[in-house]
């Protein structure tokens, strides 16, 4: 079986490594697998760039975007049928394709890409079934569709408000494709069966995460490598970028300056993602940054040092540093919303704030920090969950069957 991912990237993103992890347990049951991306940072003989059209698509989307109609200037995704990766795939697996500032996918070729290979769209937000966004929050108008946005500024951005047509446009085109699709969480799952996507098959099949790259290692020893003392206490917060108001930057900040402050003395903060300088000099207290990773074993070696991974997040499928952290035994505190809870188990794997109450935040921080034993058991039913629930076997196993069943039919 031949299997081509199509995604913005291979691993810059938490979906593009969602997508990549899937790859990977696929190569290792033996399936072709290959990846045909937007942008490619790793250098491999089964992942392709997408040709672009750049002079023609740039100047299409100065029209696209002033009529609220993003991605339709990429017309290079018609040309998607001549490569071969394309021709020698059995069946497509759509990621996220909606990225980039200009985009690189155009949602009207899914019909024709479909027409004689059959696809599964993988969901990694809720973008698929609205008028534009990635995340809704409390907007429902999706389920009706769309118009008179109160989110024109939510990810991704539209110039105007023209959602209504955008959520007919994707309605009218998938019921001209070949699709079955996939939610990771359950919460995206029970959103996609009352949106626009009712009417095709859809399924719950979680993301694998490699539990032999991302397993405990001994603190003390993670801690020396980092240079951090023995007696701190260690907090870790991370993001592919920390200035993105969706992953809650301000709300870690809000948070951790209600913390009592002979607490505050003893806490050091490790933060790894871009655009950290702003919370750096915010938060007035000792803070040590990683920068990017892009390698398991520097981000296995974060997880270990620290005693709390802090998810502070306003929207959320299911992410992929909270799957890491469980499966690295680290503990989390976050917030109540999305697929967060499918991961972070109150009492279990974690504590579960209310949504952007930043003082309950706070005391779930304090709870935790203060009682070791806690933390200790936590730290095992966290990588005990991770592999009974999570493994990028389990994963593959179901999307091959996924694939064999779409296949048949």
């Amino acid at each position: 079986m031949n299997v081509l991912h199509i995604n913005y990237s291979d691993i810059y993103g938490g979906a593009a490594i969602a997508g990549y992890r899937l790859h990977q347990g696929l190569l290792d049951q033996g399936i072709d697998s290959r990846l045909l991306v937007a942008m490619a940072l790793t250098r491999s003989e089964r992942v392709a760039i997408i040709p672009r059209k750049p002079t023609l698509e740039n100047l299409l989307y100065r029209f696209a975007w002033r009529v609220g109609l993003n991605y339709l200037n990429c017309v290079s995704t018609f040309d998607i049928p001549k490569h071969g990766a394309y021709k020698n795939a059995d069946i497509l697996n759509f990621h996220n394709l909606h990225a980039g500032y200009l985009g690189y996918f155009n949602y009207l070729v899914l019909p024709l890409l479909t027409k004689n290979k059959p696809a599964i769209f993988t969901l990694h937000d809720m973008w698929s079934f609205t008028g534009h966004c990635a995340y809704s929050y409390d907007c429902e108008r999706w389920k009706v569709g769309c118009g008179n946005c109160p989110y024109l500024d939510a990810e991704p951005i539209v110039f105007r408000d023209n959602t209504h047509l955008a959520w007919k446009l994707k309605n009218a085109v998938y019921h001209r494709s070949n699709l079955t699709f996939v939610a990771p969480s359950r919460w995206l799952f029970e959103q996609a069966k009352q949106s626009m996507l009712s009417q095709f098959p859809i399924h719950h099949i979680p993301y694998g995460i490699d539990t032999k790259a991302y397993q405990p290692l001994d603190s003390e020893a993670c801690r020396a490598v980092l240079g951090i003392p023995k007696h701190k206490k260690v907090l870790l917060f991370g993001s592919v970028s920390l200035e993105n108001s969706r992953k809650g930057g301000d709300l870690l900040l809000e948070a951790l300056s209600k913390l009592p402050e002979s607490l505050k003395a003893d806490i050091m903060l490790l933060i790894f993602g871009e655009n950290d300088e702003t919370i750096t000099k915010a938060l007035g207290m000792q803070v040590l940054s990683l920068g990017y990773l892009s390698k398991d074993c520097f981000k296995s070696l974060a997880f270990s040092a620290a005693d709390l991974l802090i998810f502070p997040t306003r929207a959320d499928n299911l992410p992929v540093v909270v799957q890491e952290s469980l499966a690295c035994g680290t503990p989390i505190v976050s917030f109540n919303l999305g697929g967060v809870s499918d991961l972070v188990r109150p009492g279990l794997t974690g504590y579960l704030a209310q949504p952007e109450d930043t003082n309950e935040l706070c005391n779930g921080i304090v709870h935790l920090l203060e009682d070791h034993s806690l933390r200790q058991r936590m730290g095992q039913q966290c990588r005990e969950i991770a592999l009974q629930e999570y493994s990028l076997e389990l994963q593959a196993h179901r999307y091959i069957e996924l694939y064999n069943q779409v296949l048949r039919n």
